[in-house]
């Protein structure tokens, strides 16, 4: 039996759900596949699925089985292709990436195409979500993520930090004016906050000033849990957002988002590239981390230039000047 190919048979029967979708995926017959299934299953000397006529289920063994077995695999794919690297001194195989929504869409995402030109053998997976995923267990090569790493298991690479910006919509402005201080964002306007995937709670605003701070938990009129819906809702005028200049920057250069409380500074988000300690590192994923540095540092040498035009506005419009 070729354990390999009957590994991959049922990996694949798992991911996609029943035989026939995994055998029109392989390119193989119905019949074909279920052989090498159960050759498995006899191998291992114990049911692997459950079958009905309606639906099909892992058995406890073959849950189990499964979970190691999408790491053999992964770990094959990965020898192999770094074998290939090194032979062939091109980079190829693939990358299975996870980044935050506001990252994804609006920096990594406008960039790839020129990824793929210097490197067309890499294929990314990119799973776009402000979710915390599991990087053994998701079988994820890297992630991308805001905030400080504290996991010793895994290498993490300072990307640098995401400045951040309060912002209001002008239509929001025209009915709601725009607050001059943060005890109006506390008390007196409609707050759009951000609560976490981990604990369902909401963040707290910190906000600095000439070495003054002050720290409170808006009452807020929506609360997401998405980046990216974050932005939207302060573009539509739900309320003030308080969201990365990354995400903003053109927004603030339109005009369809107006910076308030421009003297006050909302703490820079670190960001990292993290990948396991304990997986061998192929060129594709190590070029891809080169890649993703160069472009975070492109990128801030941008916001930075942006941000100077931004503080040489004399003030933000008001909601008196907006008509």
């Amino acid at each position: 039996m070729d354990k390999l190919g009957a590994m991959e048979a049922f990996v694949r029967v798992v991911k996609a759900g029943n035989f026939s979708r995994a055998a029109e995926s392989m390119g193989i017959a119905k019949a074909s596949l279920t052989r090498q299934v159960q050759m498995l299953e006899a191998e291992v000397r114990t049911p692997l699925l459950n079958r009905t006529t309606r639906r099909m289920t892992m058995t406890e063994a073959g849950t189990a089985y499964y979970e190691r077995a999408v790491q053999v695999l992964a770990d094959i794919e990965e020898m192999e292709g770094s074998i290939l690297d090194d032979v062939k001194a091109t980079p190829r195989g693939r990358l299975r990436v996870d980044v935050g929504a506001t990252v994804g869409h609006f920096l990594i995402i406008p960039a790839l195409a020129e990824f793929h030109r210097k490197y067309p053998d890499i294929t990314i997976d990119l799973g776009v979500s402000d979710r915390p995923v599991d990087l053994i267990g998701d079988n994820v090569d890297c992630v991308i993520r805001g905030g400080e790493v504290t996991d010793q298991s895994v290498i993490a690479r300072n990307l640098g930090r995401l400045s951040m910006v309060i912002a209001v919509s002008p239509e929001y402005a025209k009915e709601h004016g725009l607050p001059t201080d943060p005890e109006d964002l506390e008390h007196q306007h409609r707050v759009v906050n951000y609560f976490s995937h981990r604990t369902g709670r909401t963040d707290a605003w910190r906000l600095e000033r000439d070495g003054e701070m002050t720290e409170f938990r808006p009452r807020h009129v929506l609360a997401i849990n998405d980046s990216t819906s974050n932005i939207l809702a302060g573009l539509n005028g739900l309320g003030v957002i308080r969201t990365t200049t990354v995400a903003a920057s053109s927004y603030l250069q339109s005009g369809r988002l107006l910076r308030v409380l421009p003297e006050w500074t909302v703490p820079a988000l670190p960001i990292h590239i993290v990948y396991p300690s304990n997986r061998r590192h192929g060129a594709r994923l190590r070029v891809f981390v080169d890649w993703i540095v160069e472009l975070f540092r492109q990128t801030e040498e941008t916001l930075r230039k942006h941000s100077l035009s931004l503080a040489d506005r004399r003030e933000v419009p008001s909601a008196r000047t907006l008509g």
